[in-house]
């Protein structure tokens, strides 16, 4: 699927900290870095995707801290999307909700990104998944009672987890986008079952399953045919058996539609190829195409409400030169 890197010895020292703090803009959305005390820091970032799933590694040489205040929650559009980050090696606390947890290598952590947070980084390695809250089978509330709480990853599903997170970046480059967004649904499932273990058999994430389980697999139907610009409510429902009325019951339940949802991915991707600098020289009208808008025009008018700007006016003021 490809992976962008990332490497701040990519600038000289003196510039450093103002080249990073504009990669982290466009890599993680708007947030306040800490500097390092050492400006000969040398970190990296590697960033992939498995459908609606991103897969962040960093590498933290020399300490930092990552904090994400309302105003950039504001700007940022993160409404609805949440991070499990995990430590490989190092240490790091993770602050929300007037919560703090310290990892040790191995534990995991949910951030609400919509939200404000704070990430304090020793020298560190993490890997970490950023998805929808509606990529995962779970009620937001289970996600949010768990924010900023250590989840073990010495034993159980915590174990598994952190075990599989671990791997995960440096096997992008092999993954194609079908494979990839097949994967992205297991890390998902993986993910839930790991914060279901560790909210009790009781609780609401234990018991909240099949309906979410459904919607999972029909977003991951959505997803590996976004490109598909024929791909309608009548398809979906038929491929995954299930009537059209049932199918659009089950997406007023989260209070949005089988077309608002299919609409909000295709230029979500879009907007994903907008940034990526290997795409700089891809015509905007063949981006859009590629993930299922047939007119240009439509795509520029539904983009420019979304985002705030026209497609080539968007990526012109964030690519770095």
């Amino acid at each position: 699927m490809g992976t962008r890197v990332f490497r701040s010895v990519d600038e000289p020292v003196p510039t450093r900290f103002d080249y990073w703090s504009d990669i982290a803009d466009q890599v993680i959305g708007p947030v306040e870095l800490r500097p390092s005390d050492d400006p000969d820091f040398r970190d990296l970032w590697r960033l992939g995707r498995l459908g609606a799933v991103g897969v962040h590694e960093g590498v933290v040489t020399r300490g930092g801290a990552l904090r994400y205040r309302e105003h950039h929650v504001r700007r940022a559009d993160r409404d609805g999307m949440f991070m499990v980050t995990g430590l490989v090696r190092g240490t790091m606390g993770v602050e929300q909700d007037d919560r703090q947890a310290v990892l040790r290598p191995g534990d995991l952590a949910v951030v609400d990104l919509s939200r404000p947070s704070r990430v304090v980084l020793g020298p560190c390695r993490t890997t970490s998944v950023v998805f929808p809250r509606e990529q995962v089978p779970l009620h937001a509330d289970a996600l949010t009672a768990r924010t900023a709480s250590r989840i073990r990853g010495d034993r159980g599903m915590g174990a598994l987890a952190s075990s599989f997170l671990r791997g995960l970046p440096q096997q992008l480059d092999a993954i194609d986008d079908v494979s990839g967004a097949r994967l992205g649904t297991t890390v998902a499932d993986l993910l839930t079952a790991t914060v279901t273990g560790c909210s009790g058999p009781g609780s609401r994430a234990a018991a909240d399953g099949h309906r979410h389980a459904l919607l999972a697999q029909i977003r991951t139907f959505i997803e590996l045919h976004l490109g598909d610009p024929d791909l309608a409510p009548a398809r979906i429902a038929a491929e995954n058996h299930i009537s059209i009325r049932y199918l659009h019951k089950l997406f007023e339940s989260e209070e949005t539609s089988v077309a608002d949802w299919i609409r909000r991915r295709r230029l979500e991707r879009c907007r994903g190829d907008l940034l990526d600098p290997r795409l700089r020289g891809r015509p905007v009208a063949a981006i859009a195409a590629r993930w299922g808008f047939r007119d240009p025009a439509y795509f520029n008018r539904v983009f420019r409400a979304t985002y705030g700007a026209p497609p080539g006016r968007f990526r012109d003021a964030r690519l770095l030169p």
